[in-house]
Formats: C-alpha cells, structure tokens, sequence
C-alpha cells in the first residue's frame, strides 16, 4: 500500500551512505518526494529538518549516519502526522446529550458519499442511532446516490427536492434527531470544485445553522496535489477538524497522508481501504509510520 513511499526513504538512505556529500542526495531525496505525492512545503519541511540535524554532525562512520538518518526520519513524520488535537470520534459522541453533528466536506468522484455510508455502517456496529442529510441538492444525483449508499446500510435519509435550500435539509435533519432521540446527524454538502464562491458561501451557510460538531474533509488519496488544494480551501473558507483519505487500498504513494497532515494540522481519523461498507479503518499513525520507515 505505501510501498512506493517506502522505497523513497530506502533509497535515500542507501544512497546517503555511499555519497560524499549530503546535499546532492537532499536534492534527490525532495525530487522523490514530490513525485511521490508530498506536497513541496511538506518536502521542504523534511529535507530542511534533515540537514539541521547533520550540522556539525560528522558523518564519516556509515552505521552512525544510517542509524541517525532513521531516527530523524521518524522524529520528522511522527511530528507531521501528529496533529494539534487527536479526535477519539466514539468518546466524543457518547460525550454528547443531543444528536453529534457531522458535516462532510470534498469534491464529486472523492468517494464522499461512500464514506458518509461507510461511516454510518460504522457508528450502527457501535450502538448509534443515526440520520443522514442529503445536503447536496445541486444535483439531482447526489442526493439519489447517498439515498441508495444509506438504505443499504439501512440508515434513514432526509431530503428535500432537487435545488432547494441545503442548509434547510442539515436544519430538518437535526430536527428530526432531536425528536427522535437519534445519536449522530451525517450530513452531505455539495462537491464542486472548491474555487466555486458559491459552493463555499453554501457550506458556510450549512455549517452556521447546523453548528456541527465535526467537520471532515473526504480526500482521494490518489488525487496528488490536488488533494492538498481542496484541503487548503476547504480548510480556509469553512474550517477543517479532522480528514479522511479515500482510496488508500489503491495505488496511492503515501504522500498525501503527511501533506494533508502537514497542511491543516489537523488528524487522519479513517482511511478507505476498498468498495465495501466495511472497508473504513482508524487511521494509526505509528503502523504508517512502521510502515515507510521498514529501511533498516
């Protein structure tokens, strides 16, 4: 899964230990790292952390330089990958009287909705009681799709017809919640492209009258640097809380989980892991890291 990632910092290692100068393969490694899917602040944040770390150092013996290359590495990413605040999504929903409320944030063709089913699937296993809202009523299509995702699961959808007010279908649903005494409110938002002003004033709006508890950004891990864009608005215009990346079971290179992290500060808390309603896992930081750091 994050083979290709694996093998940048591999590389980079073998690579430092037969080369005399450190800075021809910091050059190679930022290369590796873009092409990789790491954004380039995110790039430009290791390769710096890396050369602070060889100042004065003297790196003649290659077993000092190995053992001193892996652990800044992992000093490095544990930092990236260790957001402002960590989010135990079960501890805070049973913290909460009235129903959690969770707005979901992404472009169409991110697998948005599938998420918003595969996290309903989820929270059901859990004992909770939940409501969706199909919030997107841009298209006709959006809200046909997470109807048919959420009866699969065998969740209940509040929708209203096609290119009504998005924010009065986030309002019913709470309402609905409230006096039904359901846990979690799920509600979806329209995925056009985030340089859209409009899109952004009607998630604003989404969120000033549904107050949410949560706010996800749904990203495809394959997507490159355009993920980290989609973050960056997303996260600008309306507010970020937490992410989930798509589509990891693929052929993702692993380099838009650190730039995402990177970028909003903010934690992974699921990554997609293939189609079925059940292939949704907790994102743990210390396994990836495991995971691209196997170089030794």
């Amino acid at each position: 899964m994050l083979e290709k990632l694996k093998n940048v910092f591999s590389s980079f290692v073998k690579k430092t230990l037969t080369e005399k100068k450190l800075e021809d393969a910091i050059n190679e490694l930022k290369i590796l790292l873009l092409s990789n899917d790491v954004a380039i602040d995110t790039a430009d944040e290791i390769c710096n952390r890396i050369i602070n770390s060889f100042k004065g150092e003297q790196i003649s013996r290659l077993a000092s330089t190995q053992k001193l290359l892996f652990e800044t590495l992992r000093d490095i990413i544990t930092e990236i990958l260790t957001p402002e605040k960590e989010i135990d999504l079960i501890a805070e929903i049973k913290k909460k009287s009235s129903p959690y409320i969770i707005v979901f944030l992404g472009v169409n063709g991110t697998g948005k909705t599938t998420t918003m089913a595969k996290i309903a699937y989820f929270l059901k296993k859990k004992g909770f009681s939940i409501v969706a809202a199909a919030a997107d009523t841009f298209r006709a299509a959006a809200i046909e799709q997470l109807s048919y995702h959420m009866d699969n699961v065998g969740i209940r959808v509040i929708k209203h017809e096609y290119k009504s007010d998005p924010a009065s279908v986030a309002f019913d649903a709470i309402e609905h919640a409230k006096a039904k005494g359901i846990d979690v409110v799920l509600i979806d938002s329209a995925g056009r492209q985030v340089s859209d002003k409009n899109l952004m004033i009607e998630i604003q709006k989404i969120c000033r009258i549904s107050q949410p508890d949560l706010v996800i950004f749904v990203g495809d891990s394959l997507a490159g640097n355009d993920v980290l864009y989609q973050a960056r608005e997303f996260d600008k215009h309306v507010g970020i809380d937490a992410n989930i990346l798509t589509k990891l079971d693929a052929d993702a290179k692993g380099g838009a989980a650190l730039s995402i992290s990177f970028e909003t500060k903010k934690p992974i808390i699921f990554v997609g892991v293939g189609q079925g309603y059940d292939d949704l896992t907790l994102f743990d930081k210390e396994v990836f890291i495991s995971n691209i750091l196997e170089i030794i």
